[in-house]
């Protein structure tokens, strides 16, 4: 009855399952995974924000494909406060980066082509694969003080139904920039083979500004025309508000491909219409949250990764990986059981809730990712609890 695409585990897995019962128990819990800005203790506007949602001009229906005019200029500015020159036109509205992945991909791919997409990184590009019928195939971020792609497994898994690459930058969970030597060498790559570059920026803004950075890397894609380049973004993490559900598309590259693609693109996007009046109309008032927002979420990274590190610097069986930005730290940590038993025990013995590596496709064991915008208290509180783990257990 039910097409292959929608042929997933249904069942919950094992940490999953331990979870739902902790989170059952009367216990307190260190939740060291959140992802959800609106519940991280923030400081929001809320006058404005909801203020932004009674524009009068909402009751038109006024249908343009690429989103309302007023709105593609609102996020047009925001890129050229960042020094990035945009055109409003070569922007397609969407209801988040999830349905901008999807236009893409129909757009780029037939039933069984194949989008690069790089390991280790965000679950989420599996399920939206499925629904496109896209098969993603991996290449290797290795690190070796700090993240670098790999461009060995890069090469070696382009094929004739390759249709382009996936790049997140900053990278989730990794915090890892596309550099600008590896820019260099991902457009001779796509000359050569013809592909699209698909750029994930949602967590550009939060570069950590206590990292030695050379400038180029934080610098966004959406002035890339040296290959065909879809960037993607949205107010999800540019202003902390994932429930509005604004992101947006910016096209560009040689112009002998950037008209047709946004000729369909546009087309796609037509089709659906599915970005809300409302939000369109707010989005100006929305993007102009980003101000205090982004200022008390690097302020809160920037306190727990101080915050780890110090904690960190008083033992020797753990230690974190280089990042450059965006909301997670990765910890390494002895490789005594399989990341998902570690995430468990973690949970059952000392109530500390950690995400595993494998959630992120690391090739091995001995990983946790924690998010870096967890309440300070509760981080540090959760860290303990977690580096106390291991000292208890002593060296193996």
């Amino acid at each position: 009855m039910f097409s292959r695409r929608t042929e997933w585990p249904l069942t919950p897995n094992r940490f999953a399952e331990a979870l739902e019962q902790a989170r059952g128990s009367e216990a307190e819990l260190f939740d060291l995974t959140i992802s959800n800005p609106t519940r991280a203790g923030l400081s929001y506007d809320n006058t404005a924000i909801l203020d932004a949602l009674r524009n009068p001009s909402s009751l038109d229906y006024d249908p343009q494909p690429k989103g309302l005019l007023n709105a593609r200029q609102a996020v047009a500015g925001y890129y050229r406060e960042r020094g990035e020159a945009v055109d409003p036109e070569s922007l397609i509205l969407t209801t988040g980066t999830s349905e901008a992945y999807s236009f893409v991909f129909r757009l780029l791919a037939n039933p069984g082509d194949e989008i690069l997409v790089a390991k280790p990184s965000y679950p989420l590009f599996d399920f939206l694969a499925d629904l496109q019928d896209v098969k993603l195939v991996p290449f290797s971020l290795i690190y070796d003080h700090g993240w670098q792609i790999d461009f060995h497994t890069l090469e070696k898994a382009i094929t004739e139904k390759s249709r382009g690459i996936v790049l997140v930058h900053p990278n989730n969970p990794t915090g890892s920039f596309v550099s600008r030597a590896e820019r260099e060498q991902l457009n001779g790559i796509c000359g050569r083979h013809n592909l699209a570059l698909i750029v994930d920026e949602v967590f550009l803004d939060y570069a950590h500004k206590d990292h030695a950075l050379d400038g180029s890397h934080a610098q966004s894609f959406a002035g890339y025309h040296d290959a065909l380049t879809f960037t993607l973004s949205g107010i999800s993490k540019v202003s902390a508000l994932p429930q509005m559900k604004l992101g947006w598309i910016a096209v560009s590259g040689p112009d002998a491909q950037v008209k047709p693609a946004l000729d369909r693109l546009e087309i796609i996007a037509d089709t659906y219409l599915s970005v809300s009046a409302p939000v369109q109309c707010a989005a100006s008032a929305f993007l102009e949250q980003r101000r205090s927002i982004q200022s008390q979420l690097a302020a809160r990274v920037h306190k727990n990764l101080t915050a780890l590190d110090r904690r960190l610097a008083a033992q020797k069986l753990c230690s974190r990986l280089q990042v450059e930005g965006g909301w997670y730290a990765v910890l390494r940590v002895p490789a005594t059981r399989s990341d998902e038993e570690l995430a468990i025990s973690l949970l059952r013995q000392k109530n500390v809730i950690a995400h595993p590596g494998h959630f992120y496709d690391f090739s091995q064991d001995g990983y946790l990712v924690l998010s870096l915008i967890t309440p300070e208290k509760d981080f540090k509180a959760g860290i303990e609890r977690i580096l106390g783990f291991f000292e208890e257990a002593g060296p193996r």
